[in-house]
């Protein structure tokens, strides 16, 4: 799994289905279609084929690798979940931004919607970022 950052023109466009998907794959690695299906086509009332495109569609955008096994493909993630979502808001402020402080600011507020936990967690990352970029 790659721990490289996509770029910002590079970043997929993902619908609701795909990233269900791609949150199984991170789980559970060399997953199969099949079992793909049972857990998310069953919950979601897709169809083993669905599932098959919706894989495919992944692999071609670069987000998944495959492996043949037998007669079934075993899927992995290619990028790292961390990775897709910061390459995901990277690109999305991107395109609305032009250093205006606003859109920043449209960001830190909806972080208020968050877990505390998971803001915390934000901080001390961002917190570690600027210490090592001061060495």
């Amino acid at each position: 799994m790659s721990n490289q950052g996509m770029s910002p023109a590079a970043m997929p466009v993902l619908g609701a289905l795909e990233v269900t998907v791609l949150e199984l794959v991170w789980a559970q690695p060399g997953i199969s279609a099949k079992q793909v299906h049972e857990t998310v086509g069953r919950e979601r009332g897709v169809t083993l084929n669905t599932v098959q495109s919706t894989l495919d569609r992944l692999y071609r955008k670069a987000l998944l690798e495959r492996e043949k096994v037998s007669h079934a493909f075993r899927y992995r993630a290619r990028v790292q979940r961390e990775t897709l979502v910061a390459g995901m808001i990277s690109a999305l402020l991107g395109r609305f931004t032009d250093d205006n402080p606003s859109t920043v600011a449209a960001f830190v507020e909806a972080t208020e919607q968050l877990d505390e936990d998971v803001v915390l967690a934000l901080e001390s990352e961002l917190r570690a970022r600027r210490e090592q970029k001061q060495q």
